[in-house]
């Protein structure tokens, strides 16, 4: 059923759900290298793959959009945590899933949305799919932008260390980098 959800969302934005997936094995990956338990990395990438499930509620035009965005298109993206949150919790109300597609926007320093949550008031599994979903953002191209080298975009996850990401977690996420058990093109197959 995860998978579908993932797939439907493939179909409408084909970046988005690509992204889903590969955010799904990174978490993972990140995850084990902080010592979770498997059912707690299982649960992670549950909620990592149905992260940006909510994205099925914004107009495709806004998805696909190459340009700057307007104030009410970015009130949709902004929405698509909510959205996102009360599917999954009708079909996966586990609260690590339900975390993941709801806080993986806020920020450590309480600047991101919707909730404008900060430090430990953000679930664990959302603060660690942060650092990993910016990391794939930057690393992938879009529409709108070209990627990040990745020794650009580790350079900007430690500049953001301790305002937008948690400092241990993007501690754990350059060690599975530099450990090797990060690999962009397993991760883009």
């Amino acid at each position: 059923m995860f998978l579908a959800l993932a797939e439907a969302l493939q179909a409408r934005d084909a970046f988005s759900g690509a992204h889903s997936l590969r955010v799904a094995s990174l978490a993972g990956t990140v995850a084990e290298r902080l010592g979770w338990d498997e059912a707690r990395v299982t649960r992670l990438r549950i909620g990592a793959l149905l992260h940006d499930i909510g994205k099925l509620a914004v107009p495709t035009r806004i998805l696909r959009k190459t340009g700057p965005l307007t104030r009410p298109e970015l009130e949709h993206i902004h929405y698509h945590p909510v959205a996102g949150a009360r599917l999954v919790q009708t079909l996966a109300p586990a609260r690590a899933t339900l975390a993941c597609a709801l806080y993986h926007h806020e920020r450590w320093d309480g600047g991101g949305y919707p909730l404008g949550r900060s430090g430990g008031r953000i679930p664990p599994e959302a603060r660690l799919l942060a650092v990993v979903d910016a990391f794939d953002a930057m690393t992938f191209g879009r529409p709108f932008r070209r990627p990040l080298t990745v020794d650009a975009a580790l350079a900007e996850l430690d500049r953001c260390s301790g305002t937008q990401f948690e400092p241990a977690i993007v501690r754990a996420f350059v060690d599975a980098w530099d450990a090797g058990d990060v690999d962009l093109r397993r991760r883009a197959s």
